[in-house]
């Protein structure tokens, strides 16, 4: 079973897979409405809205694994459209890491970052981008979503 097949659930309940964004840039980052880098939620729309109609998302999949997120998918929906009038597909909570990580993390987890580290979820806000081809590149959290290096490696692979 490749990423694509992995079965995920969205914010508002609707079950679904990576199949349904197949063929695009993915940006996978696992946030927190509590987080003090939970500001990096505009530029994560930011590039949304540049990109988004070339073939790009964001997806958004919040973690309580910090004790930083809120309760409820409705306060989470709430929260994310109000304060930062998020547009990309977010997701329900899940496990980054830990024997109940949920499968998507246990196979993205396996990516080394520029420092040649895999394993864990160092925090919220870690990015990972996932280009059309599979290949895939880990970004810690303090590493902003409008890096060069990510937007980069979003326009080296989009549709001109």
């Amino acid at each position: 079973m490749g990423i694509n097949d992995i079965q995920l659930t969205k914010l508002d309940g609707t079950p679904t897979s990576l199949t349904e964004f197949q063929g695009k840039v993915l940006l996978i980052v696992n946030v927190a409405s509590r987080c003090g880098l939970s500001p990096q939620y505009e530029q994560l729309e930011e590039l949304q809205k540049k990109y988004g109609e070339r073939g790009f998302t964001v997806l958004g999949f919040p973690s309580n694994q910090f004790f930083q997120e809120l309760k409820t998918s409705e306060d989470i929906a709430e929260y994310c459209s109000l304060t930062w009038g998020v547009t990309f597909p977010m997701f329900e909570k899940v496990k980054v890491n830990g024997k109940d990580q949920h499968p998507l993390y246990a196979e993205l987890t396996k990516t080394k970052d520029g420092s040649g580290k895999a394993g864990k979820v160092k925090w919220n806000f870690e990015k990972f981008l996932v280009l059309p081809n599979g290949e895939i590149h880990r970004f810690r959290p303090t590493v902003k979503p409008d890096d060069p290096e990510i937007v980069a490696l979003i326009e080296a692979n989009l549709p001109a």
